[in-house]
């Protein structure tokens, strides 16, 4: 692949990063963390009145078709700013696999809010292959009885609904679109590392109809949206550590100490590569991933994604931690910029899966493969 961006990816970022810088202020984040829950709808609504919502959904459904690419691109420049909004579980978790194997009733309730601003879905697929979904459902004709708890999802206090896997008695898996307003689901708010909102989500026999169900193998549409999640994550993650990068740059270069920069110091500069070597590494696993999956790849992809994620999280929690060290005492400041991107850039290494969690999958991903040149 050409890992140089076109033209419109160009544009995706110029314009996100325009809205980002200009809303997304150090003073506005802490001023959402502090007294809006985490969730900044101001934001949200210039992000959808751009066009940048839509941005990888196809046309057909009020997108702009610019594919995970595209939606890379716009979690970068998120991450920049680590600006309060839930892009990654809403486009990638939610608004895709509505887009790819919801009904027509099922789009036209969902997505055209959703593209506009004016209704939000979150993605709950939190669980990792191999663990069983804490959500299970007995079926009751075609209406699922679901209870459970999901100990984490992003933005589930302002959300109209969540997208989730849960399972059913005879082990099968169903993916539904669950409205927030259900009898029986309760949401509980919930701090988390990173001061965005977040909640957990309780299950007490909630009722979800036929008509709430996406169509298709669970088990395969939950494999398809964690691809997706997992480079989105990787995306926001990049974008953390490029911005914490250039902030650490700065400072050693303009911190003077026994009469010259921090930066002309060999152990400042080695760490400091390293954490450049590490964002890189972060940049082209995530881009390749995304590439394949805009190629139609699927296969490819889901190594490739489970990579984009190992970066994301062992190199991510790297270079936060080095680009906190370099500011020194006061890289130890919770009030100053650099320590939000160290929290940011913890959420994001362990959001889906440690670094240790996902080398494992991927390993039991390459057990099972059959030899190359093996017929197939």
């Amino acid at each position: 692949m050409d890992f140089a961006r076109n033209e419109d990816l160009e544009a995706i970022a110029g314009l996100a990063g325009q809205i980002f810088g200009s809303l997304a202020e150090p003073e506005r984040v802490v001023q959402v963390e502090t007294g809006e829950n985490g969730f900044d709808r101001t934001l949200w609504t210039t992000l959808a009145e751009s066009g940048l919502l839509g941005i990888a959904l196809p046309e057909s459904v009020g997108g702009a078709e610019q594919g995970m690419l595209g939606l890379v691109a716009l979690l970068e420049e998120q991450g920049k700013r680590v600006a309060p909004v839930p892009l990654w579980p809403v486009l990638a978790g939610a608004a895709l696999p509505l887009a790819h194997f919801g009904s027509e009733d099922q789009i036209s309730r969902w997505l055209p809010g959703l593209v506009e601003g004016t209704s939000l879905l979150i993605a709950a697929f939190e669980t990792a292959p191999g663990q069983d979904i804490p959500v299970l459902a007995l079926r009751k004709g075609d209406t699922l009885v679901v209870s459970g708890e999901i100990a984490a999802v992003p933005s589930a206090a302002v959300a109209d609904g969540i997208v989730m896997p849960v399972r059913c008695e005879d082990g099968s898996v169903v993916v539904a679109v669950v409205p927030t307003g259900a009898a029986g689901l309760t949401v509980i708010p919930l701090d988390v590392t990173s001061h965005e909102s977040a909640g957990v989500v309780r299950f007490d026999e909630v009722e979800i109809p036929v008509t709430d169900q996406l169509a298709g193998d669970g088990d395969e549409i939950t494999a398809w949206v964690r691809r997706r999640l997992r480079i989105a994550v990787a995306a926001l993650q990049l974008g953390v550590c490029e911005e914490a990068l250039r902030m650490t740059a700065a400072y050693t270069s303009e911190r003077v100490q026994f009469g010259r920069p921090l930066s002309t110091n060999q152990a400042v500069a080695v760490r400091a590569a390293d954490a450049y070597l590490d964002t890189e590494s972060i940049r082209l696993t995530t881009q390749r991933a995304a590439w394949l999956l805009d190629e139609g790849r699927e296969d490819e992809a889901e190594s490739a994604s489970l990579v984009a994620k190992w970066w994301a999280a062992r190199g991510g929690l790297r270079v936060v931690h080095a680009t906190q060290h370099l500011h020194g005492g006061i890289g130890a400041d919770v009030d100053y910029p650099i320590h939000r991107y160290f929290l940011w850039g913890r959420q994001c290494a362990f959001t889906l899966g440690s670094a240790d969690a996902v080398a494992a999958e991927l390993g039991a991903q390459l057990h099972t493969a059959p030899p190359i040149g093996a017929p197939t």
